[in-house]
């Protein structure tokens, strides 16, 4: 019956439901399991969005918005009660602006595929990490995603000039600017950048793009020390004048199995050193900044700053070396179950508290891995768990390794993915009560029959 309610609006094969759904599911790792929804609807335009959540809204329909499927806190599942709008037929770059740096674009529209589109224009869309070849551009901004490249950046939030967005009773909000500098009172898409849809739907945006780099340099360094790590990613920034633009950290372990299965991710460095460091500088003269990146290598050998260092020698080698980092699968495929983790705090403090999760994370009976690397210029870490079995007290029992200490050194929970289902009952770790009563307060106010992403972030 619910499938039906759209069709005055919508095309046959714009509406799925029933046997459709098979071949449906709620995350690209859980593709053998079949989607349990109402149906799944495949607007082309903000318009239809707006046309079904009107609908949604007069007949209590729950929502939940399905894009690329990559999300890690359970943004995506649905219960079987729910109307699911996919926006993979909002797919449409309308528009690249080269002299404003901007590029206009539907929520649908894959992050790799903006990536291109930039680039043939000599631009760059910033913006990056592993799943870009499946993440849409509509989840990566309601997640605020972040990536390998925030140091020099900054997240999805300070990439988006106007925005688009569809409200739970269908309100066309829309704030489509190229403009950088606006303070004309509230930032209203601000509201929609990181709220995982529960206040409402990205439906298009505009995104800032900046001029190509002529020059890419990248390094594998080998330490002991964590006071090393932060030294030498002081030396890099100060001395490379604005250009560095990602510092990747990986524990000893976690660089052995990422760099143990194929030849295609082989080891730069041997596995001699307690933390791999991947360093990354974006320039504009190729041979001065090349010579440059490896005069800063050099002098750090010579001053005992590192241990040692490899250094990429062509596109070929960062591609190389890049894929070691971004090919967490190396990590997950050995895993018989696996937990992912990506906690944010203090940088001088990482060393100590990661170090303690390990040696905690081993007295837990069922933990079979356990695999640590991250962003570490902005503080953000991930941890890729292996357990035995899916049990709700291990779980909480790794949660609590995990999560247990953040409060009190000012950290969170989730330093690029978000709450959703996952996350929603540690919430309270990284929130005063007055935040989340405002969270609250905003969610009654914008979506008064909880009708967007309901159960995700709070109850």
């Amino acid at each position: 019956m619910s499938a039906a309610l759209f069709k005055s609006i919508l095309k046959d094969s714009q509406i799925l439901s029933d046997n459709d759904l098979k071949d449906r599911y709620h995350h690209i790792w859980h593709m053998d399991e079949p989607l349990n929804a109402l149906c799944v609807l495949l607007p082309s335009s903000t318009q239809e969005v707006s046309a079904i959540m009107k609908i949604c809204h007069e007949h209590h329909l729950p929502v939940v918005v399905h894009g690329g499927l990559t999300n890690l806190v359970g943004s995506t599942e649905t219960h079987g009660n729910e109307i699911v709008i996919s926006t993979e037929r909002l797919n449409i770059i309308e528009e690249i602006d080269t002299a404003s740096r901007a590029m206009t674009v539907q929520a649908g529209v894959i992050l790799e595929n903006i990536h291109d589109a930039a680039a043939a224009q000599n631009l760059l869309f910033p913006l990056n990490f592993g799943a870009r070849g499946s993440a849409q551009i509509g989840g990566v901004i309601s997640t605020n995603a972040g990536g390998l490249r925030v140091l020099k950046y900054g997240m999805t939030r300070q990439l988006i000039l106007g925005l688009e967005a569809v409200l739970a009773d269908g309100t066309i909000i829309s704030s489509m600017k190229k403009i950088i500098k606006d303070n004309s009172a509230y930032d209203v898409k601000q509201l929609f950048i990181g709220s995982e849809g529960t206040l409402g739907i990205v439906t298009r945006a505009i995104l800032k793009l900046e001029e190509a780099p002529n020059s890419r340099n990248a390094a594998y360094v080998g330490f002991d020390s964590y006071d090393q790590v932060v030294s030498f990613l002081k030396y890099m920034d100060s001395n490379l004048a604005g250009k560095l633009s990602g510092f990747e950290l990986i524990w000893r372990n976690s660089y052995e199995q990422m760099t143990s299965v194929s030849d295609a991710v082989r080891p730069p460095l041997p596995y001699d050193y307690k933390y791999y460091v991947l360093v990354e500088a974006l320039g504009s003269h190729v041979q001065n900044d090349h010579a440059e990146f490896q005069t800063l290598l050099e002098n750090a050998l010579e001053n005992e700053q590192i241990l040692d260092a490899v250094m990429a020698q062509s596109s070929s080698d960062v591609v190389w070396f890049f894929r070691i980092r971004e090919d967490v699968n190396n990590l997950v495929d050995f895993m018989k179950h696996d937990q992912h983790f990506d906690i944010s705090l203090p940088i001088p403090l990482i060393g100590d508290y990661i170090a303690k999760r390990y040696e905690s994370l081993a007295q837990i009976n069922g933990v079979e891995q356990v695999y640590a690397f991250g962003h570490v210029a902005d503080g953000n870490i991930h941890f890729m768990i292996g357990k035995s079995n899916l049990s709700t007290d291990l779980k909480k029992e790794i949660d609590h390794c995990i999560y247990d200490g953040l409060q009190a050194i000012g950290g969170s929970v989730s330093a690029e993915h978000g709450i959703g289902t996952h996350k929603k009952a540690y919430l309270e770790l990284c929130r005063t009560p007055e935040e989340i009563a405002l969270m609250k307060t905003l969610k009654a106010t914008m979506d008064p029959n909880g009708l967007l992403n309901p159960g995700k972030i709070f109850d």
